[in-house]
């Protein structure tokens, strides 16, 4: 009896690891995305600040600089995909331009990426003048973005 026991328990253990182990497989809240690209934006937007004191030299932490850039290029990739259709609700900035002319913001959000890439690649090299530059011309894509596709501060 023990051994049938024993057998059973051992041959139901993939089965159990796999229930305990998978991923909850529903789908995630409309409200839920929001928050999450929220928290996006918001780290973006500090990395965004903590390079931009970096380079105006206004802080000594030179050293950092390559991992605020890593943290940029990794979170710029794929924006587009933190506005699914069904998030244009509720506590947004978004606007409905996102998703009425979605070929627009995938572009914008492809550049955005670009531009993050070439700022860890001027990171990497310590060029001076090549971190100021590929930094300005993130910060002008992130602008332009912002201010086509995401509402005003009330």
């Amino acid at each position: 009896m023990q051994q049938y026991v024993l057998k059973r328990l051992i041959c139901s253990l993939p089965l159990m690891a796999t229930a305990v182990l998978a991923p909850p497989s529903t789908a995630a809240e409309p409200q839920d995305i929001i928050k999450y690209r929220q928290a996006v934006m918001k780290s973006q937007g500090g990395h965004m600040g903590a390079a931009a004191q970096i380079i105006k030299g206004k802080v000594d932490f030179g050293g950092d600089l390559q991992y605020h850039a890593t943290a940029l290029a990794a979170s710029s990739t794929g924006l587009a995909k933190l506005f699914p259709k069904g998030s244009d609700f509720g506590e947004t900035r978004a606007k409905t331009e996102i998703w009425t002319n979605a070929a627009e913001f995938e572009k914008a959000s492809k550049d955005a990426e670009n531009k993050a890439s070439a700022f860890l690649a001027a990171a990497k090299s310590n060029d001076t003048a090549a971190i100021a530059k590929t930094f300005g011309d993130l910060s002008e894509t992130c602008k332009g973005c912002h201010k086509k596709f995401r509402e005003k501060k009330e």
